[in-house]
Order: C-alpha cells, then structure tokens, then sequence
C-alpha cells in the first residue's frame, strides 16, 4: 500500500489567490521579465488562478496560458476567476497525481511556472521530463520552492535532478521566502 502523496487542499484555493498575498509575491512583478504578448505559457499547480491570470494579461490576446492542476474543485474556482475578467486565452487542464498528461503541448511552450509545488509531487523525475519534453527549445522554466519547507540542501538535490534532466540553470531571481532557478533545455 503506497502513502498518498500530500498536495495543498482545494480548500486553500481562496486563501492562495487573496489579495494580500501580492505584497509578498506580486505576480506581475516575479513573471514580467519572462512573459510578452503572444506567448504560450504554462502553470504548474495553477490553484485557482493567482498566477495563471497575470500570465494571461502578459501574454494577451494573441497568447494562451495552460492551467495545470490535478484538483477539479481548484481548476472549477480557475475558471470562475477567470470569467469574472474575461481571460478567455486560459485553458484549463487537469492532470493526475502521476503524470501531466501535456504531451500535445511538446515543444510549444514559451515559459513554465512552477511554483511552491515540486515538493508536493510523488515522482519529480517523471514531472521535470514532461516539463522539459513541453517546452521550446528557447522556453524558459521558473522554479521556485518555499524556503520554509524546502531545505537548501532538498532544493540542491532538486536542482541536480534537474540539470541531470537536460536543463541549464540561466538566472537565480530573488523571490520573497523562497529558492529559485530560472532554467533552460540545454542545446
């Protein structure tokens, strides 16, 4: 009998995307750098939207953002916040606890968040090679980690997993309570 692995509840959804929390981690401020009109973005354990509909003000209306999750209650308060905006360039895809299930997505993704959520995820091997399989091969992926549950020396091994993967590590931006790696496939 396997443990199930522990990912923050649907319940939390409304907490996560308070307006509050932009004080600590404004999104626009994190993903600016990263994202322009007409990309193809994608977001890793979406929630309910906290970062999912900055993105789709950044990439516009010639842009689409992938709103990954694997619990339906959050992707159905996603799409709720959504409507309320008319952020019509999101979609909504729910993956399951083993896989992401994005392989039609391979090789088209511009930029990937992936953000507080690598802890939570039974296999990152498997994660991190769908992630790098998804992405262009001018993408970017934006890893970040919370320092309060996320050792330096966990994120370190989490890093190597990583680069043993078939990434390179281009920028360590500065993100309030947390560890980070802006990465790249290599070649």
């Amino acid at each position: 009998m396997t443990k199930e692995h522990l990912v923050c509840p649907w319940r939390a959804g409304p907490i996560l995307t308070a307006s509050i929390r932009r004080r600590v981690h404004d999104p626009q401020r994190i993903m600016a750098p990263y994202l322009s009109d007409g990309m193809i973005a994608m977001d890793i354990g979406c929630g309910m939207g906290f970062f999912t509909l900055p993105m789709s003000e950044m990439v516009g209306d010639n842009g689409n953002v992938i709103a990954v999750d694997m619990q339906e209650k959050m992707l159905d308060g996603l799409k709720k916040n959504a409507e309320k905006i008319d952020a019509d360039n999101v979609t909504l895809h729910q993956c399951t606890q083993n896989s992401l299930r994005i392989e039609k997505w391979n090789g088209t993704i511009d930029f990937i968040l992936i953000f507080w959520v690598l802890h939570e995820v039974p296999d990152p091997i498997r994660l991190i090679h769908e992630l790098h399989a998804a992405l262009s091969p001018s993408g970017r992926l934006l890893f970040v980690e919370p320092f309060m549950h996320v050792s330096n020396t966990k994120f370190q091994k989490s890093i190597d997993m990583i680069t043993e993967s078939g990434f390179i590590i281009v920028d360590t931006p500065k993100i309030s309570m947390s560890r980070t790696a802006l990465l790249t496939p290599k070649g």
